[in-house]
């Protein structure tokens, strides 16, 4: 009897549940769109946190590469949808209180994470419209997750960098926003004058993008010979108290300046150069900074007018040399990326002294001292008109990487040019493993 008990109940049970689905499907196709080939951005809960407006700063434009995906109608408007869930999961879109139910087939789209979007700035001033639209396209060609562009310009900068940035074919590949140049209200004209025209807009980049969780801060001459996605990489591995990763301004000694000329503490042995610069800037937000003002730490937005005041005699490389003094003062709180992420002209003007680029080729290219525009270091110009040149679209190898190859032979009399195959050996590597991913469709 007890036997006839337990089946009875299995098949109830089972009946239970074969209603339960069928008024599941009854209910989603009758809701808006249903059936159609949507697709729902899975991104969208992660923009809305963490994408970097900085929206409390006044926004003079914004633009995006990849517009027209079409808008699932908001469930959290309507309550009295119900979806069924065996997991007992709701998706990020769905709230209220009816909103209970999901149906079960849908479960495996939830597992799927969102890809995550890097966030790169960059702030341009003057004459700087043609050097940075090169250095975003470079990061454009290379790197394999969405990119969120944060340019910091003059005004009449923008019109200028919307009609190129709205024009490049990599749909979908990055979207942008473009911010007037602001500083404090306190000391502005000496923040702005500091160093280069607008150069330490970049102090105040944690305050301005309040909503951005992560940053990699670039200077305009920067060109980048690999993905953003593996300098990126360098986040996960900051321990509990680094917010922030730059590379040394020197690897030798001899030649360095803070080690010999600087007026003011500094980092390491050699300093450090911050046209390359990771942020954690929740982490930045929020520690509170030792320093040689006070016996009372100090908050990032509290800690730099003070530091000008004091240094401004003493310093000559700008907000460069102020982050040298608040990481001596903080070591502990600095990330060290080997010299190949930031390479300059004197790792090889006078004889090649970046062992690791050497071994692995140069990651980023930084042609600081204007080298990318007169022929005092023809190896740097020819890897910068080389990609300015470079229309998307076009074959990779053979009108990138061979004719960059041939400009290079010819630059050997110059130290840097002696060595050009560590300029070409991780391009070559990068476009490779572009044509790789292409092949396996991803």
């Amino acid at each position: 009897m007890r036997r006839y008990v337990r089946v009875a109940l299995l098949c109830l049970g089972c009946g239970l549940c074969s209603l339960l689905y069928g008024s599941s499907q009854l209910a989603l196709e009758q809701e808006p769109g249903w059936g159609k080939p949507q697709a729902r951005d899975p991104a969208a809960p992660v923009r809305r946190q963490r994408a970097g407006g900085g929206r409390a700063a006044a926004v003079a434009a914004a633009g995006s590469a990849g517009r027209g995906e079409p808008e699932l109608p908001d469930r959290c408007k309507n309550l009295s949808i119900s979806y069924w869930n065996s997991y007992w999961m709701l998706p990020s879109d769905v709230c209220g209180m009816n909103c209970f139910w999901e149906a079960a087939f849908r479960y495996d789209f939830m597992k799927t994470e969102p890809a995550e979007k890097m966030h790169l700035a960059v702030v341009a001033c003057g004459e700087r419209l043609e050097e940075t639209v090169t250095m975003l396209k470079s990061a454009i060609i290379f790197s394999i997750q969405p990119l969120q562009f944060h340019i910091f310009a003059e005004g009449q900068l923008h019109n200028s960098f919307k009609g190129i940035l709205n024009g490049l074919p990599y749909q979908g590949k990055f979207n942008y926003t473009i911010y007037p140049i602001t500083f404090p209200t306190e000391g502005a004209a000496e923040w702005k004058k500091l160093f280069k025209p607008c150069a330490s807009q970049r102090l105040f980049l944690p305050l301005i993008l309040k909503d951005v969780d992560s940053l990699l801060y670039v200077d305009t001459d920067i060109l980048f010979l690999r993905p953003v996605d593996d300098i990126w990489s360098f986040l996960k591995k900051f321990n509990s108290t680094q917010i922030a990763a730059m590379a040394p301004e020197h690897e030798e000694p001899r030649i360095g300046w803070y080690n010999r000329f600087a007026r003011h503490p500094y980092y390491g042995i050699t300093g450090i150069n911050s046209g390359v610069m990771l942020m954690n800037m929740t982490r930045i937000r929020r520690k509170y900074f030792k320093n040689d003002m006070t016996t009372a730490r100090l908050q990032w937005g509290e800690i730099l007018m003070p530091l000008l005041k004091k240094y401004k005699l003493n310093i000559t490389w700008g907000d460069q040399d102020l982050l040298n003094i608040m990481f001596f003062h903080n070591p502990e709180s600095l990330f060290v990326f080997p010299c190949q992420w930031n390479y300059r002209p004197d790792h090889c003007i006078y004889g090649s002294n970046c062992k690791e680029a050497e071994e692995k080729g140069i990651f980023i290219l930084h042609g600081n001292r204007g080298v990318y525009h007169d022929d005092k270091q023809p190896t740097f110009r020819a890897i910068y008109e080389a990609i300015k040149k470079y229309s998307f679209g076009d074959d990779l190898v053979n009108f990138l990487l061979q004719p960059l190859e041939l400009e290079l032979q010819k630059t050997m009399h110059t130290y840097c040019g002696r060595i050009y195959k560590v300029f070409i050996k991780q391009l070559t590597k990068s476009i490779r493993d572009i044509y790789d991913r292409r092949s396996k469709g991803s």
